[in-house]
């Protein structure tokens, strides 16, 4: 498929999107279609040969229920000739609950070079394998009973030992409390073998990555405290739990002869991840409106479907009706968030288009599964896995919905900082200049304050502007501000920019705070440097103004150690300099203050 343009509207590339899955499912179908089993004449017997080395034992099977569970093999050997041929041509028999004997005649090859073995690619039933010929038991494979003639492996198989060009019969009796899905191959020991492993490794790999997805979340759940990971980690582990269990991974690994976990522990994970569903979305799409009718109907589904689950482990509720359940309600969460994933589709939001396909590709799979649990289409690699597949690329999606909403809350938060930041920088600032206002040079001051001493000293000049109000009287008082603008640039311009301070207290006062000073004097030198920068006047515009400086001072720790002292000292400086005849920069040193 060629790469979407980006400049398609939201909706377009939605619409791209879904015919690209249609097109994906058709193929998909027409791929079901040529894998049907061959058209065979049932009883007739199964050649095995050297150049089929794997056939579909569905081409000879007849079939005989036992609604009464107590038929035996040997009963059964008596009554072959009472086996009908399947009433499908599929290899899968729908829900029966009755037991289901399977018959397939087989004939050895007349040359044998490695065992064959009989397999069903179903691990949700119980199957007991039985060989015979000529009407005696030669060999058996009990289900359930860690049998040493059943062979290791997520699935009912067993070896035959056969001898060449004889005539055998193949009794298989298999019991399920959901549906009767008979994938039954007779293949060569090597061809299955290789079959089982890359079986375990496809396993394995879908099974490792929900585990990375299970332990992400969940540790981003604890350290994060955000409810939207513990969601997706409850979805994760219900479909795992499933998969685990359809797939016979758990029966084999975790739970080996478990009868309690064979029959609960599937329905329990798939209500598990469908409650996930419902907490997840409602969550997800709800945004800033936990309280809305649609996150508290969410939270109404999850509740009913957590009741349902507590009700089939503690065995009020039965397994049948948990099925039938999780059939009616499972589409629930699609459904309901639908009308707000759409509205995120329309305002361009990618949580919106991404749930969509999500749950396109979910219906999908749910569709075929369906269909094999009916008895519709043919029980192959494709459509046993299609589920798990679905429900692999649907965990995916949603791990990509929860990047794409823990990216639209930081960006949220970034911009509550930034106003946070504006907010206090303008409670900080003096508006007309720019330049710090007395709140700000408070909360510096504070700063320099507490890392001050004789050899890192603190000084505060408070300046006061020489020759401002005949400005203000002559020009206006527009001139005057521009003039304490420009007066603010000339400050900044000749103060140190890392560690000194510019700030205006209120009409023509400004004050500096300068730390990291070595000593008195070069306190004293950056005082003259100010007046001296004075000595040129302004230009505004076609104006020509000259304004000059009085400016008194105090030291930290010197003369005080707290800003209201130094504030005080440096006033009373700057008044005795206005008294002495302006334009000057003077200290009055504490011991001269107190004398």
């Amino acid at each position: 498929m060629q790469p979407l343009p980006r400049n398609l509207p939201m909706l377009a590339r939605l619409r791209c999107m879904c015919c690209g899955v249609a097109t994906w499912v058709l193929c998909l179908l027409v791929l079901l279609a040529a894998t049907l089993p061959r058209s065979a004449q049932a009883g007739e017997p199964l050649v095995l040969a050297q150049d089929r080395p794997q056939v579909d034992a569905w081409e000879a099977i007849t079939l005989k229920a036992d609604p009464t569970y107590e038929l035996s093999v040997q009963d059964m050997l008596d009554r072959l000739d009472e086996f009908k041929a399947p009433a499908r041509s599929n290899n899968s028999l729908g829900v029966h609950k009755a037991a289901m004997w399977l018959h397939i005649p087989l004939v050895a090859p007349e040359a044998l070079r490695t065992p064959w073995v009989v397999n069903i690619g179903y691990s949700s039933l119980r199957a007991d394998l039985y060989l015979a010929r000529g009407g005696k038991l030669l060999q058996q494979a009990r289900a359930r009973q860690s049998d040493p003639a059943q062979l290791a492996g997520r699935t009912p198989a067993m070896a035959f030992d056969l001898q060449p060009g004889q005539r055998y019969d193949l009794l298989i009796r298999v019991q399920a409390t959901g549906p009767l899905i008979l994938p039954i191959t007779v293949s060569e020991m090597p061809i299955h073998l290789r079959q089982a492993m890359r079986e375990q490794m496809l396993q394995g790999l879908l099974n490792g990555l929900a585990f990375c997805l299970f332990a992400y979340s969940l540790i981003q759940w604890v350290t994060q405290r955000d409810r939207m990971f513990g969601f997706y980690a409850l979805v994760v582990l219900g479909s795992a739990g499933f998969s685990l269990q359809f797939f016979g991974v758990g029966p084999q690994y975790l739970w080996p002869d478990n009868p309690w976990m064979d029959r609960y522990s599937g329905p329990a994970a798939g209500l598990m991840a469908l409650a996930g569903s419902f907490l997840f979305l409602g969550h997800t799409l709800a945004g800033d409106t936990p309280g809305s009718r649609y996150a508290r109907t969410m939270r109404v589904g999850a509740a009913v479907t957590a009741a349902v689950c507590i009700a089939l482990v503690v065995g009020w509720l039965t397994v049948p009706l948990a099925i039938a359940f999780m059939s009616l309600a499972g589409a629930l969460p699609s459904l309901i968030s639908l009308p707000a994933a759409m509205a995120r589709v329309r305002h361009k939001d990618p949580i919106g288009a991404t749930l969509l396909v999500a749950w396109i590709a979910f219906g999908v799979a749910a569709g075929m599964m369906v269909c094999l649990v009916q008895g519709w289409i043919p029980a192959n690699f494709w459509t046993l896995h299609s589920f798990q597949i679905g429900a692999t690329l649907d965990m995916l999606l949603f791990f990509r919905v929860m990047g794409l909403r823990a990216r639209a809350a930081q960006a949220q938060a970034q911009e509550a900082m930034r106003e946070r930041d504006l907010m206090q920088s303008l409670a900080n600032t003096d508006p007309l200049t720019g330049l710090s206002n007395r709140r700000g040079l408070q909360h510096a001051l504070h700063a320099a304050l507490a890392h001050c001493s004789p050899q890192r000293l603190v000084a505060v000049y408070l300046m006061d502007l020489d020759g401002f109000k005949p400005v203000n009287d002559a020009h206006g008082h527009d001139v005057g501000d521009d003039l304490l603008v420009a007066v603010g640039h000339r400050l900044l311009a000749n103060v140190r920019h890392q560690t000194d301070l510019v700030a205006r207290l209120g009409g023509d006062e400004f004050i500096i705070m300068a730390r990291d000073l070595a000593t008195p004097e070069q306190a004293e030198d950056l005082g003259r440097s100010l007046l001296r920068a004075f000595e040129h006047p302004f230009t505004l515009s076609h104006l020509r103004i000259q304004v000059g400086l009085t400016i008194g001072y105090a030291l930290a720790p010197l003369d005080s150690d707290d800003p209201q002292g130094l504030l005080r000292h440096a006033d009373a400086a700057m008044y005795a300099g206005k008294q002495g005849g302006k334009h000057s920069v003077r200290r009055i040193p504490a011991t001269a203050a107190l004398a």
